[in-house]
């Protein structure tokens, strides 16, 4: 899977919602009252086209999630961070037709295209990723460990807050 820009018509806002009420409706959902609420941000973000913030992942046939990522600058670190909020995840997670470990496998993949993205398009040395539940946090713990070849120098989950830096010589080998 890979974490891609909603940009191209195959991965607009319009055209992921149309997948996920198909997948919600292929089990007796009501995509009108599912998506309520749950949509609301990212219609507003996207009710005058594009928003370069939105990502989605991808294994290329289907989209698994959507998230806003954005590069700014906050006091309490020095350089640039990534901020991750507002996940969604198509209906085949929330209504159980994925199980349990391929949502885990999901939001793995989703938060490794978050450190890719850090290293690559979207320079950053620092993430804040913002997950769905405090309980999604227990498919991160074992990155805490600090390791010899670990990405982080620092890695700290609180609630559904993941915060990490990158290992200033990782950093410096992407650069």
């Amino acid at each position: 899977m890979r974490l891609l820009p909603m940009k191209e018509p195959d991965r607009s806002w319009r055209t992921i919602k149309a997948q996920w009420k198909k997948d919600a409706e292929s089990v007796g959902e009501d995509f009108s009252t599912f998506s309520t609420g749950n949509f609301t941000t990212y219609d507003g973000l996207t009710k005058d086209g594009d928003n370069p913030n939105l990502y989605c992942l991808s294994d290329g046939e289907r989209v698994h999630a959507a998230c806003q990522v954005s590069r700014l600058m906050m006091s309490k670190f020095p350089g640039p961070i990534l901020r991750t909020r507002f996940i969604v995840v198509s209906p085949v997670y929330d209504l159980g037709i994925a199980d349990a470990g391929q949502y885990a496998q999901m939001m793995v993949a989703l938060f490794s295209g978050i450190v890719w993205l850090s290293r690559d398009t979207m320079s950053a040395s620092h993430i804040r990723f913002f997950l769905k539940s405090p309980g999604d946090a227990q498919f991160f713990a074992a990155l805490r460990a600090s390791t010899p070849l670990s990405l982080f120098s620092q890695f700290t989950i609180e609630g559904a807050l993941i915060e990490c830096s990158l290992k200033e010589d990782e950093m410096a080998e992407t650069a």
